[in-house]
């Protein structure tokens, strides 16, 4: 494979005490046990949602319990769960169901119901299909995801690609009225780009690349897969300063790697705020589809928006990722491996988008959950 500008390594610091992996949402303990929020993040998030630090906190307060209240519900109503969406202006979390006989169970449990005909496993169905007939995709069709929230499968183009998208929705055997095709003209691309001057390098063949590290886990570090392949070195400047080496990497159907560190780099919990100081992650619950999230990254740094929807499928010129959750926020070239979170929580690793941070844009991320379980990786947490 090719990989596109700009690739791995977070341009992260190497401290004397070991590895400062990229930028993730820290928090400390204050006296009152109440987690505070990294400053750099804080005014991130504040210029993102409009709000005051207050408002920020309370926000992601009532995110973790929209949170837990969706994982109580998705157990609670089984097939009759349509999937739910949490609005960040408000703080409800709307959860759909297909059966009426269930809204009172969730009223009771402090959400809002709301009935749609499909719901979350006939979206999660049809995006399963879509990705079994994914070879007949053609360059035209730049991805698809469900979309909870207009209960429907997005299946995105081209402009004027439109009968590509209904192509390959009739190879994948979905019904007329299940998805939604869009026309656009942004085409999305893994970020990466050939830089010099900044840390953590890998190599394809005569070329450098950078990228931005993810999350610090025990033994080395995970980030994004089309950053290198497997055996392949990572380094601290080009060439020199070993940091360690690919020990697994899938891409394309995902964009998912770990790097064993080398002797001396220390894995932490710690992701660098690209302001002189770092942050603190504490978990990886997964926040609902509306919630907000951050990004950080060695090109841009810090930057904000809410989750659109999850298990998305995206085409990168002929390379499809499957399961990657779409976002709000912006990225760049060389931002690609690097941290996201809510408030504390990691959520996964920049994979690619299109836009950047001038005008904006769509970004996507490689969830990190499945990359721990799948390679039995432990996240370091403090």
């Amino acid at each position: 494979m090719s990989i596109p500008p700009l690739g791995r390594l977070a341009a992260t610091a190497a401290l004397a005490s070991g590895l400062v992996l990229a930028p993730v949402t820290a928090a400390t303990a204050d006296t009152a046990g109440t987690p505070t929020i990294d400053p750099d993040q804080m005014a991130a998030m504040q210029e993102a949602f409009g709000l005051s630090q207050a408002g920020v906190t309370d926000l992601l307060d009532a995110q973790a319990e929209a949170a837990d209240l969706e994982a109580e519900l998705r157990e609670e109503l089984g097939a009759d769960f349509g999937g739910a969406v949490f609005d960040t202006d408000t703080h409800e979390l709307t959860v759909r169901v297909t059966d009426q006989s269930s809204n009172d169970a969730v009223r009771e449990a402090g959400a809002v119901p709301q009935r749609v005909e499909h719901g979350a496993p006939e979206l999660e169905a049809a995006v399963e299909a879509l990705n079994g007939a994914e070879e007949a995709a053609s360059d035209g069709v730049h991805g698809w995801y469900a979309d909870p929230e207009l209960d429907t499968v997005v299946i995105e183009t081209a402009d004027g690609a439109a009968e590509d998208a209904e192509a390959l929705a009739a190879e994948a055997g979905l019904d007329v009225d299940t998805f939604t095709v869009e026309e656009g003209t942004e085409e999305p691309r893994t970020y990466a780009d050939i830089v010099g001057g900044t840390p953590y390098y890998f190599q394809d063949g005569a070329d450098w690349f950078v990228c931005s590290v993810g999350f610090g886990v025990e033994g080395g570090y995970v980030t994004a897969g089309h950053c290198g392949t497997a055996g392949s070195d990572t380094w601290l400047q080009v060439g020199s300063g070993q940091l360690g080496t690919v020990a697994e990497s899938v891409f394309p159907d995902q964009d998912a790697a770990w790097v064993r560190s080398a002797a001396g780099h220390t894995p932490t919990p710690l992701v660098d705020d690209h302001a002189g100081g770092t942050v603190t992650v504490t978990g990886s619950q997964e926040t609902p589809v509306g919630g907000a999230v951050c990004r950080s990254g060695q090109t841009t740094g810090w930057h904000c928006g809410t989750v659109q929807a999850k298990d998305q499928s995206v085409n990168y010129g002929g390379d499809i990722v499957n399961g990657l959750t779409r976002t709000t926020a912006c990225a760049e070239g060389g931002d690609s491996g690097g941290s996201w979170v809510s408030g504390t929580e990691a959520q996964g690793v920049t994979s690619g988008g299109s836009g950047n941070c001038t005008s904006g844009g769509t970004t996507y991320f490689q969830p990190l959950n499945p990359m721990l379980e799948q390679w039995n990786l432990t996240l370091l947490t403090g």
